[in-house]
């Protein structure tokens, strides 16, 4: 529910992308230090494999947030989300390729549905053309990056509770966006009072409390199911764009988007069905 909200925050911050994401992953981990510091005495000394792993998914995370937010400004709110999400299906093939989980013939289903929804999006008599194909490139490149990160932290919260592993990550992710942002000459400066409240607000709300209790999910589910539960937020996305931003979808946006969600939704039951198994 609360991360439902973060692409239409982004909309509304006058500033680049890659700016946006870098100060969201700042405040968020200067919010997160003292219950950091406060739990660093259980996790002391901190593994160095856990390090080396929260690192990496703070760099695949940062990756990520940099891709869907240049997308959403670029764009619209939604298609970029929506495209973001597909994450299960790179989640379920890393899974296959890296950790040799097994895949049902349900989830190739499900990836065959959801590629033929974006083909729908893309392709077939949309009127913004050009904008939704940026914007879902943007939204592909994302969900890949995004993929890689549940993968990386289902491994790192094996060996590392939630608030060490989230503000290392977090940490990680501020230091990648930030190097990115001084390669590509963004200004981090000049930015008006509002968007300052923007960038606190995403840091705060969305970075310190969304996704920490994503990250905290991550220590008891596997990635392959806990990445399929964030199909609700383009949705909710997509509800609220119309009326806070007024954007509206086309026929075969919706059509298509509704696609994707279908098959990404087989790719979950797939993955819920071979769990069992792979348990026992």
């Amino acid at each position: 529910m609360i991360i439902g909200f973060s692409a239409i925050l982004v909309r509304l911050a006058d500033a680049p992308g890659t700016v946006i994401a870098f100060y969201r992953m700042a405040f968020g981990a200067l919010f997160l230090t003292i219950p950091f510091a406060r739990n660093l005495k259980k996790s002391f000394p901190i593994p160095r494999r856990a390090i080396v792993l929260a690192i990496l998914a703070g760099a695949f995370f940062g990756a990520d947030l940099a891709a869907w937010a240049t997308g959403v400004v670029i764009s619209d709110a939604t298609l970029p989300t929506l495209f973001a999400n597909t994450n299960p299906l790179w989640v379920g093939i890393g899974a296959w390729l890296i950790f040799k989980e097994r895949l049902s013939p349900k989830f190739w289903l499900g990836l065959l549905i959801a590629l033929l929804g974006a083909g729908i999006i893309l392709g077939l008599g949309n009127t913004n053309a050009t904008g939704s194909n940026v914007g879902a490139f943007f939204g592909i490149l994302a969900g890949f990056f995004y993929g890689g990160y549940f993968l990386i932290a289902q491994k790192g919260r094996d060996v590392l509770d939630a608030t060490s592993f989230f503000w290392l990550g977090t940490l990680s992710s501020a230091i990648f966006l930030l190097v990115l942002n001084l390669a590509t000459g963004q200004a981090l400066l000049g930015y008006s009072i509002e968007t300052w409240g923007n960038f606190i607000v995403q840091g705060l709300i969305i970075q310190g409390a969304g996704w920490f209790l994503v990250s905290y999910a991550q220590g008891f589910l596997p990635a392959s199911l806990v990445s399929p539960t964030m199909l609700g937020q383009p949705v909710l996305t997509a509800i609220l764009a119309g009326p806070l931003l007024g954007e509206s979808l086309g026929v075969n946006d919706i059509f298509g988007g509704a696609t994707v969600l279908l098959g990404i939704f087989l790719v979950h039951r797939g993955k819920a069905e071979e769990q069992p198994k792979e348990n026992g």
